[in-house]
This record gives structure tokens, sequence and C-alpha cells, in this order.
């Protein structure tokens, strides 16, 4: 855990958050600016700063984040599709340098990305 980083600090319940999952490996709350009816935020409880980071040594909770988001989009009704996006660095739009995804649906989505 980094005691600057926003999402460890969602984490651990210093910043009250909306979770919608949480186990072992990781934590899930919605978006407060959300982009769809359906925008969960789903972040390993690992500090990893971005996709890049990823390792053998982490990979285990990134696997477990698409575990979680298979349960989410289940019990968020999301049986017709979703999105998952994740942003890497700076110029990839990461504003916040812990990695997590966006679990985003509720609404038939462009396949247009950008």
């Amino acid at each position: 855990m980094s005691e600057n980083c926003l999402f460890c600090r969602i984490i651990s319940g210093d910043i009250p958050s909306d979770k919608v999952y949480e186990d072992e490996y990781v934590c899930a709350f919605r978006d407060i600016n959300p982009q769809a009816p359906v925008h969960v935020l789903v972040v390993p409880k690992a500090h990893i700063a971005s996709a890049a980071d990823v390792s053998a040594e982490n990979s285990l909770y990134v696997a477990r984040c698409f575990e979680a988001i298979a349960k989410i989009a289940a019990a968020e009704g999301l049986g017709n599709g979703y999105r998952v996006i994740t942003n890497c660095g700076e110029d990839g739009g990461q504003s916040v340098m812990h990695l997590h995804f966006h679990l985003i649906g509720g609404v038939k989505l462009s396949e247009k990305i950008i």
C-alpha cells in the first residue's frame, strides 16, 4: 500500500466509496464520474502502478481482478455485454497511478473507443 495513493486509501477505508465487491485481492467501487449506467473501478489491493508494472510476482492480482469483473458484471445485469478498459501512463490517460480497470456497461456501447 502507498499512503499517498488515492486508491490505496480507498482500499484501506480512509476514503469512503460505494464498494460493490471486495475480497482478499480485489476492491471494486462505483466511479464518482460514471460514463455509463454501470461504471465500476476494479482495483488490485496490491499497489501496482500501471499495466506496465505487471510482473510474474504480482500477476495473480490481475487475474483475480478479471475473475471479479465477471462476477460484478453478472451481479450488475450486464449479460448483453460490457467493456473493460485500463489506461497506462500519462499519455494513455491514466490519472491515478494505481492499476485499475473500468467496467463499463448498462447501455449499448459504440464500437469506437476514442
